[in-house]
């Protein structure tokens, strides 16, 4: 199983996990996770650091050692004004394209975008990118991806 695909499956399975969990958290062993999928520990690591980071809403919290534990919050703007002020607060001043595009996944895994959306903003990010001198991409990106997510989520 190529390490994508493999990838994409744990992530579907912790998320499946945090759906059906009663509490705001949830607590794994990575040991456990890495004997279900029949994969190295390092791949959980892996899974944890690119799907589960605060840009896509998570925290997570590792123990390690014999009763190591991982345990994995998911933030959630509980009104509309707390998602306006969390785009205020994580998009920032300025923002990696990188970063644009796992808030992007965040908004639609949340359903507060729709993918086409999500898609369109992408790719306008993107093409405006290759325009800006390089000094000034993180400012700009920031600037557009802010303006475009407060004009596409005030009409709800």
């Amino acid at each position: 199983m190529p390490i994508s695909s493999l990838a994409d499956h744990i992530e579907r399975y912790i998320k499946a996990l945090l759906d059906q969990s009663e509490q705001p958290s949830l607590e794994i062993r990575r040991v456990e996770l890495a004997k279900l999928f029949e994969c190295v520990p390092s791949q959980i690591n892996y899974v944890l650091k690119t799907r589960f980071n605060s840009q896509r809403g998570y925290i997570v919290e590792s123990r390690r050692g014999g009763g190591g534990y991982i345990r994995i919050f998911r933030l959630e703007p509980g009104h509309r004004q707390d998602l306006y002020a969390w785009i205020y607060e994580t998009v920032g001043e300025r923002l990696e394209l990188e970063e644009a595009e796992a808030l992007l996944v965040r908004l639609v895994d949340q359903d507060y975008l729709g993918r086409d959306e999500a898609m369109l903003v992408w790719a306008l990010l993107r093409q405006e990118a290759q325009k800006i001198d390089k000094a000034y991409i993180e400012r700009a990106v920031a600037v557009l991806l802010r303006s475009m997510l407060l004009l596409l989520l005030h009409g709800d």
